[in-house]
């Protein structure tokens, strides 16, 4: 069997999907487009990643004088842009281009040293080389584009559109692997051999078990090179399976034959450094990643995206936030719209912080208390009721965020203090002459998330309906996503005053609906945030269509007629019987749908 992938970079030109980007040798990427005639072509750029770094005039100007000597900077210059995200006019700041984007930590440590930590800011240091590059020519992972290769770098003619819904993805080659071990004891470790390789394509099934374990290693490096798969889809590949197979070829001194990229690039032997962290009362440890080069190797008991909307929502992920596959297959929903955040400021000329720097605006115990609220709930009528109908608002959180306009630079902004956008209760006011970057970068995924949902019920085609879900479900993980985001601590375009605002604009367009509903002679049975169940005798769905048209009209959210119940129960709580538990119920839909929550 021969590969078809054409790794020497002599191609002069090619039509196909970017399928992976990385820096290779300084100020180099290598770029692989998988071509429509379905060869895997290797490219070469040129590519050298610029940091900014603003401060007195004075002080960056002195900087700049030490910069003749460094070996890591090909130049630097002044320009001018935002150097925060609430600034109104560009700034003069310093721009410097390194020799390779692998030395940007290294680099910045140093700038804010030579600084005592003090006198210098360092931005855009954050941007990873392969973001960067991407970023820097208006691309996306697996867009279709053209690609010429001249004297000057690759040229790229982009033929697809990030906003796409019907686009086209090349045909992937997907293997998996597993590995059986010889264990001398109850578990395995790394100084356990080989007993068996399985590489499974399709209905092909390679079984490598005889022979010395280097022979069998290098094997397994021929399979991987003959069936030139696009994907290595293994269970546990992060955690154990690919150090364990690192460990085993330095035993047996095959390690620098031992390459299962598409580029000639062997493993590097280093400790598993995972992380572990604490989230929501729980501990979690998430292992380090080990990457191929040419290929995209995806651990399915490290990655989120892949568990809750499969391929299909992985890959729209990785377009829409910009991220390449194997960083989108493991990276948390927020770091991925992060990206998207990150993009959408470079394109706006504002650079990106090393540490968010907005801090929340001082509030009295009383402001605190009125306005740091979270989302309203009615209590539940507790019993079981029938003929109850239930409206929801859809991404009613993120749709308030655009709306209103909700971003660190926006709320509170220093150009718009008579502004007459005002968050409710507090009485914040909201920028009204620039749009900010959270709400920029949401806008086109609450979109196309609408959009999706219309198109997978309107097509009558299954296959197709299950792809458009899985696109939505994916897009949904942002969205649900974006709001806490907005309050976390390490969100550099995140505010706390602008996550308190969506509260209370949530709560206030909460509460319009359920008097638009009471006044149509509705009776609220229950609500939670942004949604309610809703009864009135002899109601039709005509009624309840109505309702949601005339609330989505007002408040500018979308509120949708979710269907009515044969009968739902609110059950009450065990401490007192006679208060209803606010997020526990069940109930059976006309059209046979059980909901338990």
């Amino acid at each position: 069997m021969q590969s078809n992938s054409n790794p020497a970079s002599l191609s002069k030109r090619a039509k196909g999907w970017i399928f992976d980007v990385y820096p290779s040798n300084p100020g180099e990427v290598a770029v692989w487009v998988i071509g429509e005639n379905g060869e895997r072509v290797r490219f070469t750029d040129k590519f050298q990643s610029k940091i900014y770094v603003s401060g007195k005039q004075e002080n960056i100007e002195r900087l700049s004088s030490q910069f003749f000597s460094s070996q890591s900077i090909a130049s630097w210059d002044f320009v001018y842009k935002y150097a925060h995200p609430t600034d109104a006019e560009k700034s003069k700041v310093l721009e410097v281009t390194l020799t390779d984007c692998r030395r940007t930590s290294s680099f910045t440590r140093s700038i804010l040293k030579a600084g005592n930590y003090l006198k210098y800011e360092v931005h855009n240091c954050d941007l990873h080389g392969d973001r960067a590059y991407l970023f820097s020519h208006n691309l996306f992972p697996l867009a279709l584009v053209e690609v010429e290769n001249e004297k000057t770098g690759l040229r790229y003619t982009l033929l697809d559109s990030v906003e796409s819904m019907d686009y086209t993805i090349p045909p992937f080659r997907t293997i998996k692997l597993n590995v059986e071990i010889a264990k001398k004891g109850k578990i395995a470790n790394l100084k356990d051999p080989i007993d068996k390789i399985e590489v499974t394509q399709g209905s092909k099934q390679v079984i490598i078990d005889s022979g010395e374990e280097g022979e069998k290693l290098l094997q397994l490096a021929e399979a991987v090179r003959e069936l030139d798969p696009d994907i290595i889809l293994t269970i546990g590949g992060d955690s154990y399976l690919f150090p364990y197979l690192i460990q085993r070829a330095t035993v047996n001194n095959v390690l620098d034959k031992f390459i299962l990229s598409r580029d000639d690039a062997h493993f590097v032997p280093k400790a598993a450094a995972g992380r572990t962290f604490f989230s929501y009362g729980r501990t979690f440890y998430k292992a380090s990643t080990v990457r191929l080069y040419g290929r995209v190797h995806i651990d399915a008991s490290n990655t989120f995206i892949l568990n809750e909307a499969e391929f299909e929502g992985l890959i729209e992920i990785a377009r829409t936030c910009r991220v390449p596959l194997h960083t989108a297959s493991r990276s948390s929903i927020g770091s991925s719209m992060s990206s998207l955040q990150f993009y959408q400021a470079v394109k706006d000329e504002v650079l990106i912080p090393r540490n968010k720097s907005i801090p929340e605006a001082f509030k009295s115990a009383y402001e605190l208390l009125v306005g740091d609220r979270g989302g309203f709930v009615y209590e539940p009528q507790v019993g079981i009721h029938d003929g109850i109908g239930e409206v929801d608002f859809t991404s009613m959180y993120p749709s308030l965020m655009v709306k209103k306009n909700i971003s660190a630079e926006t709320v509170l902004c220093n150009c718009c203090p008579e502004s007459r956008l005002r968050i409710p209760e507090l009485n914040y006011h909201i920028c009204e002459k620039r749009e900010g970057i959270v709400p920029k970068a949401l806008r086109p995924i609450v979109s196309k998330r609408l959009q999706y949902k219309r198109l997978r019920d309107e097509t009558q085609d299954s296959e197709l309906k299950e792809t458009y879900d899985r696109r939505q479900a994916a897009l949904k993980w942002i969205l649900v996503t974006c709001f806490g985001y907005l309050g976390y601590r390490n969100a550099k375009f995140g505010t706390v005053d602008g996550h308190i605002g969506v509260c209370a604009f949530g709560r206030d367009a909460f509460l319009k609906a359920a008097r638009m509903a009471e006044l149509r002679g509705f009776t609220v049975i229950h609500g939670i945030v942004d949604s309610l169940w809703l009864k009135k005798e002899d109601a039709t769905i005509p009624e309840y269509g109505d309702l949601c048209k005339k609330v989505s009209a007002e408040i500018g959210v979308s509120l949708n007629f979710e269907g009515r119940y044969k009968w739902i129960v609110f059950l009450p709580s065990k401490v007192h019987p006679r208060i209803g538990v606010l997020n526990r119920y069940y109930g059976v839909m006309e059209n046979g749908k059980v909901k338990i929550r």
